[in-house]
Protein backbone atom coordinates (compact mmCIF):
# COMPACT_ATOMS: atom_id res chain seq x y z
CA UNK A 1 0.00 0.00 0.00
CA UNK A 2 1.39 3.03 -1.08
CA UNK A 3 0.32 6.43 -0.03
CA UNK A 4 0.77 9.38 -2.54
CA UNK A 5 0.38 13.67 -2.18
CA UNK A 6 -1.47 15.38 -5.07
CA UNK A 7 1.94 17.20 -5.10
CA UNK A 8 3.97 14.70 -6.64
CA UNK A 9 3.87 12.66 -10.19
CA UNK A 10 1.61 9.85 -10.20
CA UNK A 11 3.89 6.92 -10.29
CA UNK A 12 4.11 5.25 -13.91
CA UNK A 13 3.16 2.11 -12.44
CA UNK A 14 -0.52 3.85 -11.23
CA UNK A 15 -0.96 5.39 -13.96
CA UNK A 16 -3.83 3.93 -15.40
CA UNK A 17 -5.60 4.04 -12.46
CA UNK A 18 -9.51 3.44 -11.05
CA UNK A 19 -10.12 6.31 -8.81
CA UNK A 20 -12.57 5.97 -5.61
CA UNK A 21 -12.40 10.04 -5.01
CA UNK A 22 -13.84 11.16 -2.00
CA UNK A 23 -13.55 12.43 1.75
CA UNK A 24 -14.21 9.42 3.28
CA UNK A 25 -13.99 10.47 6.53
CA UNK A 26 -14.66 7.57 8.74
CA UNK A 27 -14.54 4.95 5.94
CA UNK A 28 -17.94 4.11 6.45
CA UNK A 29 -20.24 1.30 5.26
CA UNK A 30 -21.23 4.24 2.15
CA UNK A 31 -17.91 5.05 1.59
CA UNK A 32 -16.83 1.05 0.91
CA UNK A 33 -19.32 0.83 -1.21
CA UNK A 34 -17.28 3.31 -3.44
CA UNK A 35 -14.20 2.33 -2.63
CA UNK A 36 -15.49 -1.83 -3.42
CA UNK A 37 -16.67 -0.69 -6.72
CA UNK A 38 -13.76 1.11 -7.75
CA UNK A 39 -11.65 -1.92 -6.79
CA UNK A 40 -13.82 -4.15 -8.72
CA UNK A 41 -13.62 -2.28 -12.18
CA UNK A 42 -10.37 -2.13 -11.56
CA UNK A 43 -9.68 -5.28 -10.82
CA UNK A 44 -12.12 -6.81 -13.82
CA UNK A 45 -9.80 -4.15 -16.34
CA UNK A 46 -6.45 -4.76 -14.93
CA UNK A 47 -5.82 -1.35 -13.82
CA UNK A 48 -4.20 -0.59 -10.21
CA UNK A 49 -6.92 0.55 -7.54
CA UNK A 50 -6.45 3.49 -5.99
CA UNK A 51 -8.77 6.08 -3.05
CA UNK A 52 -8.25 9.35 -2.79
CA UNK A 53 -8.89 11.15 -0.31
CA UNK A 54 -8.46 15.33 1.23
CA UNK A 55 -6.39 16.39 4.03
CA UNK A 56 -7.14 18.74 5.78
CA UNK A 57 -10.93 18.80 5.19
CA UNK A 58 -12.15 21.10 3.16
CA UNK A 59 -14.49 22.68 6.23
CA UNK A 60 -11.08 23.45 8.20
CA UNK A 61 -9.66 25.09 5.14
CA UNK A 62 -12.95 27.83 4.98
CA UNK A 63 -14.09 27.56 8.76
CA UNK A 64 -11.01 26.70 10.53
CA UNK A 65 -12.97 27.77 13.84
CA UNK A 66 -15.38 25.00 13.62
CA UNK A 67 -14.69 22.47 16.26
CA UNK A 68 -13.27 19.40 15.87
CA UNK A 69 -15.01 16.39 14.20
CA UNK A 70 -12.72 14.22 11.95
CA UNK A 71 -13.59 10.21 12.23
CA UNK A 72 -10.10 9.31 11.46
CA UNK A 73 -6.57 10.00 10.81
CA UNK A 74 -4.63 9.73 7.94
CA UNK A 75 -2.63 6.79 9.26
CA UNK A 76 -5.98 4.99 9.93
CA UNK A 77 -7.83 5.78 6.37
CA UNK A 78 -4.36 4.04 4.96
CA UNK A 79 -4.71 0.81 6.60
CA UNK A 80 -8.83 0.95 6.16
CA UNK A 81 -7.75 1.27 2.42
CA UNK A 82 -5.41 -0.92 2.42
CA UNK A 83 -7.67 -3.75 4.16
CA UNK A 84 -10.41 -2.65 1.55
CA UNK A 85 -8.11 -3.71 -1.37
CA UNK A 86 -6.32 -0.72 -2.61
CA UNK A 87 -3.46 -0.72 -4.28
CA UNK A 88 -2.37 2.90 -2.97
CA UNK A 89 -3.91 5.99 -1.60
CA UNK A 90 -3.58 9.15 -2.82
CA UNK A 91 -4.04 12.38 -0.55
CA UNK A 92 -5.12 15.30 -2.07
CA UNK A 93 -3.45 18.74 -0.35
CA UNK A 94 -6.66 20.86 -0.08
CA UNK A 95 -5.16 23.98 -0.30
CA UNK A 96 -6.73 27.15 -1.82
CA UNK A 97 -5.38 27.00 -5.04
CA UNK A 98 -6.72 23.38 -5.34
CA UNK A 99 -9.95 24.67 -3.97
CA UNK A 100 -10.22 27.71 -7.00
CA UNK A 101 -9.98 25.17 -9.63
CA UNK A 102 -13.44 25.30 -11.85
CA UNK A 103 -14.72 21.61 -12.29
CA UNK A 104 -12.73 20.96 -15.98
CA UNK A 105 -9.50 22.15 -14.69
CA UNK A 106 -9.88 19.80 -11.91
CA UNK A 107 -10.80 16.80 -14.51
CA UNK A 108 -7.94 17.67 -16.54
CA UNK A 109 -5.99 17.29 -13.11
CA UNK A 110 -7.20 13.70 -12.73
CA UNK A 111 -6.27 13.25 -16.44
CA UNK A 112 -2.96 14.39 -16.20
CA UNK A 113 -2.11 11.91 -13.94
CA UNK A 114 -2.83 9.06 -15.93
CA UNK A 115 -6.50 8.36 -13.91
CA UNK A 116 -8.51 6.43 -16.20
CA UNK A 117 -12.13 6.16 -14.25
CA UNK A 118 -13.44 7.93 -11.18
CA UNK A 119 -16.19 6.27 -8.71
CA UNK A 120 -17.52 8.60 -6.37
CA UNK A 121 -20.73 8.84 -4.33
CA UNK A 122 -23.97 10.33 -5.67
CA UNK A 123 -23.38 13.15 -3.60
CA UNK A 124 -19.88 13.93 -4.80
CA UNK A 125 -19.33 17.98 -5.92
CA UNK A 126 -16.05 19.60 -6.39
CA UNK A 127 -14.58 21.94 -8.19
CA UNK A 128 -14.77 26.18 -7.01
CA UNK A 129 -17.47 26.99 -4.89
CA UNK A 130 -18.83 22.89 -5.45
CA UNK A 131 -19.67 23.35 -9.06
CA UNK A 132 -19.31 20.56 -10.26
CA UNK A 133 -21.33 17.27 -9.72
CA UNK A 134 -21.37 13.26 -10.43
CA UNK A 135 -23.04 14.53 -13.67
CA UNK A 136 -20.67 17.45 -14.46
CA UNK A 137 -17.63 14.83 -13.93
CA UNK A 138 -19.43 12.21 -16.63
CA UNK A 139 -19.58 15.06 -18.92
CA UNK A 140 -15.89 16.57 -18.51
CA UNK A 141 -14.19 13.66 -18.57
CA UNK A 142 -15.55 11.96 -21.05
CA UNK A 143 -13.96 14.00 -23.85
CA UNK A 144 -10.62 13.51 -22.32
CA UNK A 145 -10.95 9.27 -21.98
CA UNK A 146 -12.05 9.80 -17.82
CA UNK A 147 -14.64 7.86 -17.11
CA UNK A 148 -16.77 8.28 -14.10
CA UNK A 149 -19.65 6.38 -12.25
CA UNK A 150 -21.70 7.38 -9.60
CA UNK A 151 -22.87 4.94 -6.42
CA UNK A 152 -26.18 5.33 -4.79
CA UNK A 153 -26.47 5.97 -0.89
CA UNK A 154 -26.30 3.07 1.39
CA UNK A 155 -28.98 2.97 3.99
CA UNK A 156 -28.75 1.36 7.26
CA UNK A 157 -30.82 -1.33 8.49
CA UNK A 158 -33.60 1.63 9.68
CA UNK A 159 -34.17 2.82 5.64
CA UNK A 160 -31.81 6.34 6.12
CA UNK A 161 -28.68 6.88 4.93
CA UNK A 162 -25.35 5.72 6.16
CA UNK A 163 -23.59 9.36 6.76
CA UNK A 164 -20.37 10.51 8.68
CA UNK A 165 -23.07 13.08 10.42
CA UNK A 166 -24.76 10.12 11.51
CA UNK A 167 -22.29 8.61 12.81
CA UNK A 168 -20.78 11.82 14.74
CA UNK A 169 -24.46 12.97 16.01
CA UNK A 170 -24.47 9.50 17.64
CA UNK A 171 -21.01 9.45 19.32
CA UNK A 172 -21.94 12.84 20.46
CA UNK A 173 -24.85 11.38 22.07
CA UNK A 174 -23.04 8.37 23.81
CA UNK A 175 -24.41 6.13 21.06
CA UNK A 176 -21.55 3.74 20.10
CA UNK A 177 -23.27 0.71 18.87
CA UNK A 178 -24.57 2.93 16.08
CA UNK A 179 -21.71 4.52 15.36
CA UNK A 180 -20.66 1.18 14.84
CA UNK A 181 -23.33 -0.61 12.81
CA UNK A 182 -22.57 2.53 10.30
CA UNK A 183 -19.06 2.13 10.54
CA UNK A 184 -19.21 -1.28 10.62
CA UNK A 185 -16.25 -1.02 13.27
CA UNK A 186 -15.91 1.05 16.77
CA UNK A 187 -14.80 4.53 16.18
CA UNK A 188 -11.22 4.21 17.32
CA UNK A 189 -9.05 7.15 18.48
CA UNK A 190 -5.57 6.36 17.92
CA UNK A 191 -2.37 8.13 19.51
CA UNK A 192 0.71 7.96 21.73
CA UNK A 193 0.43 7.36 25.38
CA UNK A 194 1.86 10.06 27.47
CA UNK A 195 3.10 10.98 30.62
CA UNK A 196 0.23 11.81 33.44
CA UNK A 197 0.19 13.02 36.79
CA UNK A 198 0.50 9.04 37.58
CA UNK A 199 -2.14 9.12 40.50
CA UNK A 200 -4.12 5.99 38.63
CA UNK A 201 -0.99 3.95 39.31
CA UNK A 202 -0.88 5.37 42.76
CA UNK A 203 -4.62 3.90 43.55
CA UNK A 204 -4.16 0.63 41.74
CA UNK A 205 -5.75 1.93 37.90
CA UNK A 206 -3.25 2.77 36.25
CA UNK A 207 -4.25 4.88 33.03
CA UNK A 208 -2.62 4.72 29.12
CA UNK A 209 -3.08 8.59 28.79
CA UNK A 210 -4.12 9.98 24.99
CA UNK A 211 -4.52 13.63 23.89
CA UNK A 212 -7.31 13.78 21.56
CA UNK A 213 -5.67 15.82 19.18
CA UNK A 214 -8.13 16.86 16.00
CA UNK A 215 -10.85 13.98 16.47
CA UNK A 216 -14.87 14.52 17.03
CA UNK A 217 -15.34 14.61 20.76
CA UNK A 218 -17.94 12.16 21.49
CA UNK A 219 -19.71 12.42 24.52
CA UNK A 220 -17.91 13.07 27.69
CA UNK A 221 -18.03 10.02 29.89
CA UNK A 222 -16.77 6.68 31.06
CA UNK A 223 -16.71 3.78 28.76
CA UNK A 224 -15.92 0.30 27.92
CA UNK A 225 -12.77 0.19 25.53
CA UNK A 226 -10.32 -1.93 23.45
CA UNK A 227 -6.95 -1.31 22.95
CA UNK A 228 -5.36 -2.08 19.96
CA UNK A 229 -1.68 -1.93 20.72
CA UNK A 230 1.02 -2.23 17.99
CA UNK A 231 1.98 -5.49 18.43
CA UNK A 232 -1.40 -7.03 17.34
CA UNK A 233 -3.15 -7.77 21.23
CA UNK A 234 -6.10 -6.41 22.21
CA UNK A 235 -6.78 -5.46 25.86
CA UNK A 236 -10.60 -4.97 27.30
CA UNK A 237 -10.62 -1.91 29.44
CA UNK A 238 -12.33 1.04 31.08
CA UNK A 239 -11.68 4.97 30.32
CA UNK A 240 -12.81 7.98 30.92
CA UNK A 241 -13.08 10.51 28.41
CA UNK A 242 -13.40 14.19 28.94
CA UNK A 243 -12.02 16.59 31.75
CA UNK A 244 -11.84 14.83 34.63
CA UNK A 245 -13.82 16.87 37.16
CA UNK A 246 -12.18 15.72 40.02
CA UNK A 247 -8.80 16.55 39.27
CA UNK A 248 -7.79 20.65 39.05
CA UNK A 249 -6.96 21.76 36.88
CA UNK A 250 -9.17 20.15 34.13
CA UNK A 251 -7.45 18.56 31.55
CA UNK A 252 -9.11 16.59 28.26
CA UNK A 253 -7.99 13.25 27.05
CA UNK A 254 -9.03 9.65 26.94
CA UNK A 255 -7.41 7.38 30.13
CA UNK A 256 -8.02 3.63 29.24
CA UNK A 257 -7.47 1.43 32.01
CA UNK A 258 -6.79 -1.85 30.70
CA UNK A 259 -8.05 -4.99 32.64
CA UNK A 260 -5.75 -7.65 33.94
CA UNK A 261 -2.63 -5.50 32.16
CA UNK A 262 0.16 -4.09 34.06
CA UNK A 263 2.99 -3.45 31.22
CA UNK A 264 4.55 0.07 30.19
CA UNK A 265 2.66 1.68 27.12
CA UNK A 266 4.30 5.13 27.53
CA UNK A 267 5.43 6.50 24.28
CA UNK A 268 3.73 3.66 22.63
CA UNK A 269 1.70 4.71 19.82
CA UNK A 270 -2.11 2.37 20.63
CA UNK A 271 -5.30 2.50 18.85
CA UNK A 272 -9.02 2.57 21.53
CA UNK A 273 -11.88 1.43 20.53
CA UNK A 274 -15.23 2.82 22.26
CA UNK A 275 -17.25 -0.09 22.59
CA UNK A 276 -20.19 0.70 25.04
CA UNK A 277 -21.11 4.11 26.89
CA UNK A 278 -21.34 3.62 30.44
CA UNK A 279 -21.76 6.66 32.29
CA UNK A 280 -21.38 10.32 32.32
CA UNK A 281 -18.05 11.79 34.07
CA UNK A 282 -18.03 12.73 37.84
CA UNK A 283 -16.85 14.32 40.50
CA UNK A 284 -15.82 12.63 43.41
CA UNK A 285 -15.14 13.90 47.58
CA UNK A 286 -12.25 12.19 47.81
CA UNK A 287 -10.30 8.85 46.70
CA UNK A 288 -12.15 6.30 48.58
CA UNK A 289 -15.45 7.63 46.32
CA UNK A 290 -13.34 7.76 43.47
CA UNK A 291 -11.41 4.28 43.24
CA UNK A 292 -14.97 2.49 43.92
CA UNK A 293 -16.58 4.27 41.03
CA UNK A 294 -13.61 2.93 39.30
CA UNK A 295 -14.08 -0.41 40.18
CA UNK A 296 -17.68 -0.53 39.37
CA UNK A 297 -16.64 0.50 35.95
CA UNK A 298 -14.36 -1.76 35.17
CA UNK A 299 -16.92 -4.66 36.66
CA UNK A 300 -19.29 -3.17 34.42
CA UNK A 301 -16.95 -2.87 31.40
CA UNK A 302 -16.00 -6.31 31.86
CA UNK A 303 -19.08 -7.54 31.91
CA UNK A 304 -20.17 -5.84 28.71
CA UNK A 305 -16.86 -7.03 26.65
CA UNK A 306 -17.17 -10.49 27.63
CA UNK A 307 -20.51 -10.37 25.41
CA UNK A 308 -19.42 -8.55 22.45
CA UNK A 309 -17.30 -9.94 19.48
CA UNK A 310 -14.23 -8.05 18.99
CA UNK A 311 -13.86 -5.83 15.79
CA UNK A 312 -11.12 -4.91 14.21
Amino acid sequence: MERLHSGAPMPAHLRGSIMALGNFDGFHAGHQAVARRAIELARAQGRPAVIATFDPHPMRLFRPETPWFRLTTLDQRERLFARAGADAMLVFDFTRELAALDPLSFVRLLVDWGVAGVVTGEDFTFGKDRAGSTRSLAQLGAPLGLAAEAVPPVTGADGEIISSTRIRKALQSGDCATATRLLTRPFAIEGVVQHGDKLGRTIGFPTANIDLGHYLRPAYGIYAVRGLLADGRVLDGAANLGIRPSFDPPKELLEPHFLDFAENLYDQRIEVQLIHYLRPEAKYDGLDALMAAIAKDCDDARQILAGTPHLA
